[in-house]
């Protein structure tokens, strides 16, 4: 069973965006790529598109949420200059 080009794409995508983000990591950009490539190769096996589906989705949840960190960081080192 071959997988959809398409949903191929979308994880190669989210796992470039991802890798991406995770330079700015708080805990270091080889903590967060070890752990992204842990995270997505334990997920290599699925075959089924609607698996796959929900793990393209989680991939965007965690995506946000490390946007949301970096911007509430952002706006903490903002205040904390604004006060000084």
């Amino acid at each position: 069973m071959t997988v959809n080009p398409e949903l191929r794409r979308q994880v190669i995508n989210i796992y470039k965006e991802l890798l991406n983000l995770g330079r700015n990591y708080p805990l270091g950009y080889e903590y967060f790529r070890n752990r992204l490539h842990r995270a997505f190769s334990s997920r290599a096996h699925l075959r089924d598109e609607e698996q796959i589906r929900k793990g393209i989705e989680r991939a965007e949840f965690v995506k946000k949420e490390i946007e949301a960190m970096y911007y509430l960081r952002r706006y903490r080192a903002l205040k904390r200059y604004e006060n000084q």
